[in-house]
């Protein structure tokens, strides 16, 4: 069963903050907007608010959808994650940790690449420029090698 998650880029500037998923979260160890799991009652923005909410203390708005990406681990032919990157400006209120993992801002040039899912450094480059996209992601079963790619610019 494929999961839908949101991951929101909240920029400040030129910087724009990351989290470092704590040890037992999915992508434990890796630097992410903060982001997960979409409830069945919500919509894209809902889920997006909440979980910056919930992992940062601040209250986006103004969101924009850049783009969806499907994220298949081994041999499947479903997708084992559908995640809708979307981004933001505004935001108001202070930020705070969670247990969810160390928050960070980084300057657009000193983005952790090395630190970050294989996919990122594919499709965040699209989203600081402002661009729309699509994209499909096979990965190996646990997730640690990015075996093939297809990322697609859209108007």
């Amino acid at each position: 069963m494929t999961i839908h998650a949101t991951v929101t880029i909240v920029r400040e500037g030129n910087k724009l903050l990351l989290q470092k998923k704590s040890t037992g979260r999915f992508g434990e160890g890796k630097w992410n907007g903060p982001g997960g799991k979409l409830k069945p009652y919500e919509t894209l923005e809902e889920c997006a608010v909440r979980e910056v909410m919930e992992e940062t203390s601040l209250r986006v708005s103004s969101l924009k959808l850049h783009g969806t990406l499907k994220h298949y681990f081994g041999n499947v032919d479903e997708p084992a994650w559908i995640v809708y990157q979307l981004s933001t400006t505004d935001y108001q209120g202070e930020l705070r940790e969670s247990e969810e993992g160390e928050l960070r801002w980084f300057p657009v040039d000193e983005i952790p690449y090395g630190e970050m899912w294989q996919d990122d450094e594919h499709w965040l480059p699209l989203l600081l420029e402002g661009k729309d996209f699509e994209g499909d992601f096979y990965f190996n079963e646990d997730g640690t090698a990015l075996l093939d790619h297809k990322l697609t610019a859209v108007e």
